[in-house]
């Protein structure tokens, strides 16, 4: 299954979700519900951004699963296929330049400057101060990561609101209750919103970066 293919969105006939899955299965429920002359409007939402995709629904729906199939820019294949030039020795050569120390584990010694109360404390945890220093190093790396994952699910449910809520009312204050995480705020100014149109928004906000999303399965 192609990249595209598995690329997961939503799509909304109205205020009604009609179907969440994969891009070519949403893709082809919309194509028929436009057959069927659906009185509301169609959208389809991705699901990792919020943002509205514009589908090339043309033709039969044999047309469409073609044009959806991806084919690789010339760009990508040649930068895949040539690779990245490689000036410099393989990490293996590096490791074994560097001596038997740890090779595995890519270990590189430089200066650390601290206070000699923060040296004192490091002295007395479990494993020294280096595994102190990589353990601290790899709890901030991930709390990073977390919190990037926080502001895109919350960018991702400001574009769906925007889209879908922007003339509903308690729209300015759910906004502002979404970017201060206040979820109980969040849904209470939601609480009038079309169910469909409240659970996706909240499948947005908090499904990927934590917390209950409290929604039916869609």
């Amino acid at each position: 299954m192609s990249e595209r293919f598995s690329q997961f969105c939503t799509a909304f006939e109205g205020h009604r979700l009609l179907l969440s899955g994969p891009l070519v299965d949403v893709a082809l429920t919309v194509k028929t519900a436009m057959e069927r002359e659906a009185l509301d409007p169609l959208l389809v939402f991705d699901d990792a951004t919020g943002r509205v995709i514009d589908l090339d629904l043309r033709g039969s729906k044999a047309d469409i699963v073609s044009r959806l199939s991806p084919l690789l820019p010339q760009s990508v294949a040649s930068s895949s296929s040539c690779g990245i030039p490689s000036s410099g020795p393989d990490v293996e050569d590096v490791a074994e330049s560097r001596g038997r120390g740890r090779p595995k584990l890519g270990v590189i010694a430089r200066e650390v400057t601290l206070l000699p109360r923060q040296w004192d404390w490091l002295a007395a945890q479990p494993g020294g101060a280096s595994a102190v220093i990589r353990k601290l190093v790899d709890e901030a790396k991930r709390s990073g990561v977390a919190i990037r994952q926080r502001r895109a699910d919350q960018e991702a449910a400001y574009h769906f609101m925007s889209a879908m809520a922007g003339d509903l009312p308690g729209f300015e204050e759910a906004t502002r209750a979404l970017f201060a995480d206040d979820r109980s705020r969040l849904e209470l100014h939601m609480s009038s919103w079309p169910k469909d149109i409240r659970e996706y928004a909240l499948r947005l906000a908090y499904s990927r970066s934590g917390g209950d999303t409290s929604r039916s399965d869609i």
